[in-house]
């Protein structure tokens, strides 16, 4: 059992689990939540413990968001793009930010997509130039998790001076010039927040830099990227095993009083939860051997990466499609939870990278052609 079992196992069940159904239904940020699991120190989890952390790695912020994914997709996913940035932060932030995240007190996230080129973060219009007091970043962000909530954004640009496509930034949410975000009212993960932001006229430090000036993609795709996509896939895989769960209950509890027999004793009906289950199973396994690859540095880890956020954001799909199937009129009702995960579970998809492109990068990968 990991050491901070004990803490995330009350975190869910006296504040997470309780408040799940009222984010989704009030499109709530799950501020309770995100203090809680802070508090808990699991916010800081990844977090080196010289600055208060608890020294975990990708496996362990893979089971955290898992979990929480179980039980309140909103939640995960603002945790999921939390341990996303603190990637960055840990290894170029500077030690009072990391002392902030690693003792709970700090929520950090992305803010790589823009409106200008979509899903596409490989490709930055925002601008950075030198200023006084510091750089002048112009940009408009789309689809910021936890816009208006985070203490901080791990932020893209083009360069300042150097060649390359991209560098990143520190942007606390109290920098200057940093719009407030817009609305999100979305068909799922109603609760994440995540709306876009208007950064006309930044101003930050030369010294919130994240890495040299223009290695920023460089950084994204082997620091950010894994961390995103390994935990994306664990996001998908804690819907798929609430669906199973929820369904094989369903199942077992309700009864054809005309055939005096439960549902599950009905063949297709237990074969479809079968495939349910055989499926989550497959992006276990997956999941599992992309965090196997990555930390031993071997060298399909960057296949695997790529693979199992289109794997699992599809296979998630699949499953709470057939959990719907199989509980009928029942799975439309929100008691039950199954909407609610077949909604979070289409979010995969559409957020970049999308499944498309991840799709012609694994095409690309194989064949021996470079990403972008």
């Amino acid at each position: 059992m990991p050491p901070y079992d004990d803490a995330l196992v009350r975190v869910l069940d006296d504040v997470v689990r309780p408040d799940a159904r009222s984010v989704d239904a009030d499109g709530r940020f799950p501020r309770r939540g995100i203090d809680a699991l802070g508090e808990a120190g699991i916010l800081g989890l990844t977090v080196a413990e010289p600055f208060g952390g608890g020294g975990g790695g990708l496996a362990d912020a893979a089971d955290v968001v898992r979990r929480l994914a179980e039980v309140c997709g909103s939640t995960a996913m603002v945790v999921l793009m939390h341990y996303a940035a603190t990637s960055v932060l840990e290894r170029y932030g500077d030690d009072d930010v990391r002392q902030a995240v690693g003792h709970g007190r700090h929520l950090t996230t992305l803010a790589f997509s823009e409106v200008g080129s979509r899903s596409h973060f490989w490709a930055p219009l925002s601008t950075a130039a030198l200023c006084e007091g510091g750089v002048r970043l112009e940009a408009r962000k789309s689809w910021v998790t936890a816009a208006g909530e985070a203490d901080s954004y791990v932020w893209s640009s083009r360069p300042v001076e150097a060649d390359g496509p991209m560098s990143l930034w520190m942007v606390p949410a109290d920098a200057l010039g940093l719009a407030a975000p817009g609305r999100f009212d979305g068909l799922g993960l109603r609760g994440n927040r995540s709306a876009p932001i208007d950064g006309g006229g930044v101003t930050v430090p030369a010294q919130a830099a994240l890495g040299p000036d223009g290695a920023g993609l460089g950084i994204a795709m082997e620091v950010v990227l894994p961390w995103f996509l390994v935990l994306s896939g664990a996001f998908s895989l804690g819907l798929m095993e609430a669906a199973v769960a929820e369904t094989g209950a369903h199942l077992t509890a309700t009864r054809l009083e005309h055939l005096d027999a439960r549902l599950v004793d009905q063949p297709l009906a237990r074969a479809d939860h079968a495939r349910m289950r055989i499926a989550t199973d497959q992006v276990a396994a997956l999941v599992d051997a992309a965090v196997a690859a990555i930390d031993a540095g071997r060298p399909e880890a960057p296949l695997r990466a790529l693979e199992v956020k289109a794997a699992a954001g599809e296979a998630a799909i699949t499953v709470t499609d057939l959990a719907m199937k199989l509980c009928g009129g029942a799975a439309f009702r929100k008691e039950l939870g199954i909407e609610r995960r077949f909604r979070d579970a289409r979010a995969a998809r559409v957020m970049a990278p999308t499944t498309d492109a991840l799709l012609d990068f694994v095409g690309r990968a194989i064949n021996g052609m470079d990403l972008l």
